[in-house]
């Protein structure tokens, strides 16, 4: 199998280099030597503060080292790509935290099989050395109908786990009191992922094969086995898959979310994702959510928990209140928490009303068959752009991005549809003004922008005081260079 090209300096080194590359950047995070683990730089500042410690393996970054700061988590411990971290550096992590005057350590964990283990090992060594310990395991995966054994996995929701349990700890809550407040709040929180492509471990091939017109439901942040594959689909189409498959109420693992309720919503970049399709996503889900009643108090569009360079998207979705949503707006330094606005995203206008354009005068008399020659040397142009559309493009390839065709067609599109609205003026001046504006409007593109400075130009020769008559003789002219009759 095709080892996958990444960008890194050695496989074995790659996770350092990541830590480093944070460290570097973040002026408030350190690395404690001889582990990978990433600390707040103002560990004094957690004395007499229940400190919370993450991590796991890495590969989804900003997750979890970029939510270390004040407001969000004490420290995280990374293992190598995919892999949970070593007890050995849990348990230094957490003594380092103890030791700066901590009153008590929370360790948030995924549900993930080697995450519950190793962290659960470094709980109880901790606790032999007399240190007060807890774990909450967060398990947010809406995938499965049937609950497995291992449970849900941990998903984009622990995030939120991260913001919740942060700002509690600031406020100076104990650390049983955080801790069963942040178990109660991610019952509320569920995930759902699909993907377009599979992502690839550093010096290996990708996880699993997916067909260049399939994409997969429910897979893990890991490349997991997800519950079904479609056929490509539109992304409103995909939305609803997802939401509808998140809250079935014949679901063991659904969010329990109904018309009514406050949520705060995730659209989440899996890695490989443009921000354009990020953007199609999350309008789709804010859409279809607000379409069946619940009001979205915040949202969050981003790369949050990664899987490599997967081309997908998850969603996460978590029930909300007054009190919820208080934590939740607590400021933080952690470098990867974005600004989220403090107002609800529904129950707002969303658009400016646009200024209405100066009238223009009307014709008094408007000569027909100037009109009529327009409309026809339009219409024959808009033809012949049509059909060349792919080979414009592909000779734009060559030292372009692709798109003349594309956006020829567009200008086409839009002069057909004027030509409809019986709008065409049949002075020249008036008619190129018009035209110009249609292809400013509507085209886009260097080329747009070309033509209406073109036509601009031609409607200054021309001048209001040109005759239809020679307006006629020129279209006629041009008709006939181009060898298609009018008559």
């Amino acid at each position: 199998m095709e080892v996958s090209k990444k960008l890194l300096n050695s496989v074995p080194g790659c996770v350092d280099d990541v830590l480093h590359g944070l460290t570097s950047c973040s002026p408030g995070l350190r690395v404690l030597q001889g582990h990978r683990v990433v600390l707040r730089e103002d560990l004094d500042r957690v004395k007499g503060q229940v400190a919370l410690l993450s991590g796991g393996g890495s590969g989804h970054e900003p997750a979890h080292a970029g939510y270390v700061g004040q407001g969000m988590l004490t420290g995280v411990i990374a293992g190598p790509v995919f892999t949970s971290p070593p007890v050995g550096s849990i348990v230094a992590a957490i003594r380092t935290v103890a030791q700066a005057g901590a009153a008590g350590v929370l360790l948030l964990v995924k549900n993930y099989t080697g995450d519950r283990l190793n962290f659960g090992l470094a709980l109880e060594r901790a606790r032999r050395e007399g240190l007060e310990v807890e774990m909450v395991v967060i398990a947010d995966d809406c995938a499965f109908f049937s609950l497995r054994k291992a449970g849900r996995r941990g998903l984009c929701g622990i995030i939120l786990i991260h913001k919740i349990a942060g700002a509690l700890a600031e406020e100076g809550k104990g650390l049983q009191e955080i801790a069963s407040f942040v178990k109660t709040v991610a019952a509320g929180i569920g995930t759902l992922g699909v993907s377009l492509s599979p992502c690839s471990v550093p010096g290996s091939g990708p996880t699993f094969t997916l067909g260049s017109d399939e994409i997969e439901l429910g897979l893990g942040i890991h490349g997991e086995a997800g519950v079904q594959r479609y056929k490509m689909m539109s992304c409103d189409e995909v939305v609803k898959i997802m939401i509808d498959h998140m809250t079935d109420p014949t679901s063991k693992s659904r969010v329990e979310v109904q018309s009514g309720d406050s949520i705060i919503l995730i659209v989440n970049n899996l890695g490989g994702l443009s921000c354009l399709e990020l953007q199609v996503v999350a309008s789709s889900a804010v859409r279809f959510l607000e379409g069946r009643g619940l009001r979205i108090e915040r949202a969050m569009t981003g790369s949050f928990m990664t899987a490599l360079e997967m081309s997908g998207v998850s969603i996460t979705l978590m029930k909300t209140s007054s009190e919820i949503l208080q934590l939740f707006d607590k400021e933080t330094s952690a470098p990867a928490w974005p600004r989220v606005s403090r107002n609800p995203v529904s129950g707002r206008t969303r658009t400016f009303p646009c200024a209405p354009e100066s009238p223009q005068p009307k014709e008094s008399n408007p000569d027909v068959v100037s009109v009529q020659v327009y409309s026809r040397v339009l219409g024959y142009v808009c033809s012949s752009l049509l059909s060349l559309e792919e080979e414009l493009n592909d000779l734009d390839r060559a030292a372009g991005d692709g798109d003349c065709g594309s956006t020829h067609a567009r200008a086409a599109h839009a002069i057909q549809d004027w030509i409809s609205s019986g709008q065409i003026p049949s002075h020249p001046s008036r008619f190129l003004a018009a035209l110009s504006h249609v292809l400013l409007e509507k085209m886009g593109g260097t080329s747009g922008a070309v033509r209406k400075s073109i036509h601009c130009c031609k409607r200054w020769i021309f001048g209001p005081k040109r005759s239809n008559t020679y307006s006629f003789f020129n279209a006629c002219g041009y008709v006939s260079l181009v060898g298609h009759p009018l008559f």
